[in-house]
């Protein structure tokens, strides 16, 4: 059950990376709430990263990786 809701959120995050590089559906309110649960676990990420070194936001990758260690040791 935990793996399945944990493959279900690391879904989430990869839909809204893509919905971020696709500008027309930003403001369809579904994507505005996979933004919403995106953002949950990736602003903590983003405040700690150095801003503007990295041309891209890799905070979902970094949670992406953390979900997978823990889905692992679980």
């Amino acid at each position: 059950m935990i793996r399945a809701l944990i493959d279900l959120y690391i879904l989430v995050l990869i839909v809204d990376v893509i919905v971020s590089y696709l500008p027309q559906y930003k403001h369809h309110p579904v994507a505005i709430k996979i933004k919403q649960l995106a953002d949950f676990s990736c602003n903590p990420i983003r405040r700690v990263l150095p801003p503007h070194q990295i041309p891209f936001d890799i905070s979902a990758i970094i949670v992406i990786a953390g979900l997978k260690v823990f889905e692992a040791i679980w």
